[in-house]
């Protein structure tokens, strides 16, 4: 069966239109009846949260589970208590970067992990088939609270060097996007004696201040306060904070790739090697980086949920997405904005070097991306493998050449089909790209 509710990333849609307390109820059902026991439930900033948490909780309970109620909390907080608490599950109920108007339902395993897509699967299967659990009059569940931010800063700073962070004493702006980060980093860089500067650090579901993707052209401002007070780095947040972008001390953005790249390349080392383990559309910097420093890559579809699956069947020691999510499996198998800024802030303090200067390291690419039309997706794919017998299929086509590689893969969630490329030189990338676009307008006759 395809899924049709269940995406990339639980069920997502526009809050109170598409997903309406109706099916948050459902859904609440649905994890109760997939997962009986303790559930534990949290939720990020937007306007339209506290609804769905509710009826997700009382879905929860008229199948005669208890549920912790976490209240504002980041993606990742979530996981993380469901990981070292009781709980036998978890929802989060949260769209991440996405506009203000959408919001969403995720559901994450005993163990902090996302539901696979399997799982997911057979969620959608339960919750179409309205085939609940439903308690008693006398045995419908309870609701507690709990304070899931406190356990997962101080599982952060046990899993970092934090006494090299404070020594340093670094100078930190750090822009939580009005989302869930607002109630965790800034107690971190505080617990790691860094001197701080807070912008849009209170939860605001409006999103008032820019757009909830920490991408470069979304974080300006950060960009100018680090220059303005001269600071040692600047950080900044989704809605959800399972991600983190970064801002080097001259004010500069620095890609997500790069860093994805340089905190794997830390972890090789560390470790004396090692498997890194992310999509097939993460830029080439990252697998240079890691077979420079001794490890090897691993590519996998597109999705935080399949990079996480793939690192705890491989052992990885480290993973992530070219996104800003970066996954610690020392601490949690999810993308985590919170540990990332750790992690970054431990990198300098015990390299002693500033951010320009470790990511000048990373070799520098070119990376192109467009999409085009595509409602026909399985002959897509049919004309790929013709057109290029070689290339990897583990999520579209990615090709790769000896300059640089080409990346065509159809969307799971909208008619279109994306082209990524990516070369040494900007002109080369421009010809990958346009070998896709030839590839693509000839298979689908267009």
């Amino acid at each position: 069966m395809e899924r049709s509710l269940f995406g990339t990333n639980g069920v997502r849609g526009i809050a109170n239109e598409e997903l309406t307390a109706e099916l948050a109820l459902d859904l609440g059902r649905t994890i109760a009846s997939l997962r009986p026991g303790l559930i534990a439930v949290g939720m990020d900033a937007r306007i339209s949260s506290p609804m769905l948490k509710s009826a997700v909780l009382a879905g929860i309970m008229s199948s005669g589970s208890d549920a912790v109620d976490v209240g504002i909390t980041p993606t990742p907080a979530l996981q993380y208590y469901v990981k070292v608490s009781k709980a036998n599950a978890g929802v989060i109920v949260t769209a991440s970067h996405n506009p203000r108007e959408y919001n969403g339902i995720k559901f994450v395993s005993h163990d902090g992990v996302e539901f696979s897509r399997e799982e997911d699967a057979e969620a959608e299967r339960t919750l179409l088939s309205k085939k609940f659990r439903r308690a008693g009059w006398n045995e419908v569940g309870r609701v507690f609270e709990d304070d899931a931010n406190r356990v997962y800063v101080e599982g952060i700073l046990e899993k970092v060097n934090a006494d090299a962070i404070s020594e340093k004493g670094f100078r930190v702006v750090v822009d939580c996007g009005n989302g869930a980060a607002s109630f965790t980093s800034p107690e971190i860089l505080k617990r790691l004696d860094c001197e701080m500067y807070t912008i849009n650090c209170y939860p605001d579901g409006r999103f008032p201040a820019r757009l909830s993707e920490p991408v470069e052209e979304n974080v300006k401002e950060l960009m100018d306060v680090v220059r303005a007070v001269k600071a040692d780095i600047g950080v900044a947040h989704d809605g959800d904070a399972d991600r983190a972008t970064f801002v080097d001390e001259k004010g500069n953005f620095v890609s997500e790739d790069v860093m994805l790249a340089l905190m794997a390349k830390h972890y090789m080392e560390k470790n004396g090697g090692g498997i890194v383990v992310t999509p097939v559309s993460t830029s080439k910097c990252v697998e240079d980086a890691v077979v420079e420093a001794g490890g090897e890559v691993i590519y996998t579809e597109v999705g935080s949920p399949v990079v996480a699956k793939v690192m705890k069947e491989t052992k990885a020691v480290f993973g992530g997405e070219g996104n800003g999510g970066l996954i610690f499996p020392e601490h949690l198998l999810a993308r985590d904005g919170g540990m990332s800024l750790a992690k970054v802030l431990e990198l300098m303090a015990e390299e002693n070097k500033p951010l320009s200067e470790l990511a000048k390291d990373i070799p520098r690419y070119f990376t192109l991306k467009t999409k085009v039309e595509c409602r026909d997706k399985k002959k897509l794919l049919e004309g790929l493998k013709a057109e290029f017998e070689d290339a990897n299929f583990t999520d579209g086509a990615r090709v790769d050449f000896e300059d640089g590689w080409l990346l065509i893969r159809p969307s799971g969630t909208e008619p279109i089909a994306r082209i990524f490329a990516e070369a040494r030189s900007e002109k080369r990338a421009k010809e990958l790209l346009e070998l896709g676009l030839e590839k693509v307008r000839k298979i689908l006759g267009s």
